[in-house]
C-alpha cells in the first residue's frame, strides 16, 4: 500500500475546511480563508497546527513566525498570539488544521515508553518545522472521520493519541515532552493560566495563583511573565476582551458584554477594547454582525492555526 503524500492531506483538508474552523471532533479545527485577514488576537493553549496552503504571519508571545504551507507549529503553553493570514484567495484558499494537545496524554505516553526521553530544557514556548511525513496518514484519518460521524466518539481519541505519539518522535518531541513534567515551569504556570481562563470574570488572587503553581509570589510573577510574556493581570485582560468579542455579535448592549466579562467600568472596557482590536466595541459589533449574516469567512480567520 502506498504511503499518503502531502497532496492527499491537502485534498482532505480542502473538502472539510470551514470558514469558522468548527468541527464535531473534540479539539480539532479545520479552517480556510479566501482572502487575507485582518490582524487577530488570541491565546493558544497547548496545541499542534499545520498550514496546508497559504501563509499566516504570527507573533507568539514575543517571537515572530512566518507560518507557510507544509509547516507545522507546536505550542507548549498558554501563550498570546497575534496573527494575520497574508496569502489567500478564492482560487487558492488558505487551509489549516489546529489540534489541541492534552498534557495528560503526553505524560501517559512517556510513562508507557520508559525508553523515550526526548531532551528537555528548551525555553521556547513554540517551535515551527516542516511537517513530518509520518503525520500525513493519521491526520488524513482524523479529518476523514468527519465523513463518518458514527465513528468519531470511538476513533477520534485513538487517532489523536496516535498523533501525539508520532509528534514525540519528530523534531517537536523535546518541546512537546515539557507538557509531561509536573514540575516544569510551563506546566506549573499552566495551572494558573487555566484557572484564569475558567474564571476570567472574577478578581485575581495572586497568592492563590502562586499556590496553584507551587511557587512563591515573586517567583510566580517572574515565571508567569517568562512563559506568557504577560503579567497575570494582562493575561486576564486579554482573555476578557477575547470573550467579550465572541459575545458582541449576539449581545443586546455593549455594557452587558463588558459587565459579563468582569469589567466594572464601561469607559475602561471601551479603551482596552479599542487598544487591542483597533475598533470600538460598537463598531466591531456592527462589523461582526454584518459578517455573520453575509459571509462567514473572516470570523474564523484571525485566531487559529
Amino acid at each position: 500500500m502506498m504511503k499518503p503524500e502531502f497532496s492527499d492531506l491537502l485534498n482532505v483538508m480542502e473538502r472539510h475546511a470551514r470558514y469558522d474552523y468548527v468541527t464535531p471532533i473534540d479539539g480539532l479545527k479545520v479552517g480556510r480563508a479566501d482572502q487575507p485577514s485582518e490582524v487577530g488576537h488570541s491565546i493558544y493553549q497547548p496545541s499542534f497546527g499545520l498550514v496546508g496552503r497559504g501563509v499566516k504571519e504570527m507573533m507568539i508571545a514575543e517571537t515572530p513566525f512566518r507560518y507557510a504551507a507544509g509547516e507545522s507549529l507546536l505550542c507548549a503553553a498558554d501563550v498570546p498570539v497575534t496573527s494575520q493570514v497574508t496569502e489567500a484567495s478564492r482560487s487558492a484558499p488558505y487551509l489549516a488544521i489546529h489540534l489541541d494537545i492534552d498534557p495528560a496524554v503526553v505524560a501517559d505516553l512517556l510513562r508507557e515508553q520508559s525508553g523515550l526521553r526526548p531532551k528537555t530544557g528548551d525555553t521556547a514556548m513554540a517551535r515551527k518545522y516542516i511537517l513530518d511525513p509520518d503525520l500525513y496518514d493519521p491526520l488524513i484519518r482524523l479529518v476523514s472521520l468527519l465523513e463518518q460521524p458514527r465513528d468519531i466518539p470511538v476513533m477520534a481519541p485513538l487517532i489523536r493519541r496516535e498523533i501525539t505519539w508520532k509528534l514525540l518522535h519528530t523534531q517537536h518531541g523535546p518541546l512537546l515532552s515539557q507538557l509531561a513534567f509536573a514540575n516544569g515551569h510551563a506546566t506549573r504556570v499552566g495551572r494558573a493560566t487555566t484557572w484564569i481562563r475558567e474564571n476570567y470574570a472574577g478578581t485575581l488572587n495572586i497568592p492563590h495563583l502562586a499556590s496553584l503553581a507551587n511557587m512563591s509570589v515573586p517567583s510566580f510573577h517572574r515565571h508567569f511573565k517568562a512563559v506568557t510574556s504577560m503579567s497575570p493581570l494582562q493575561f486576564q485582560k486579554r482573555v476578557r476582551l477575547q470573550e467579550a468579542r465572541r459575545g458582541l455579535s449576539s449581545a443586546s448592549t455593549i455594557s452587558a458584554v463588558a459587565y459579563e466579562v468582569g469589567y466594572e467600568s464601561l469607559s475602561q472596557f471601551n479603551r482596552d477594547y479599542r487598544r487591542l482590536f483597533d475598533l470600538t466595541p460598537s463598531d466591531d459589533a456592527a462589523t461582526l454582525r454584518a459578517t455573520l449574516s453575509h459571509d462567514p469567512g473572516p470570523m474564523g480567520q484571525s485566531a487559529l492555526a
